[in-house]
C-alpha cells in the first residue's frame, strides 16, 4: 500500500510542478511565487 501511496504523492507532485512551470512570470508573481519556489509549493500541497 505504501507504493501505491507514494506513486499517487509523485504524480501529484508531478502534476502541480507542470502546471505551475506552464504559467509565465508575471502570473507566479501574481501568486507570490517565484520559479525557484515551484518544487517546495508543490511538495507542500501534498
Amino acid at each position: 500500500m505504501n507504493l501505491i501511496r507514494n506513486y499517487r504523492n509523485w504524480r501529484r507532485y508531478r502534476q502541480t510542478v507542470n502546471e505551475l512551470s506552464r504559467l509565465s512570470t508575471r502570473e507566479l508573481n501574481d501568486l507570490g511565487i517565484s520559479r525557484s519556489d515551484i518544487p517546495y509549493v508543490a511538495r507542500k500541497s501534498l
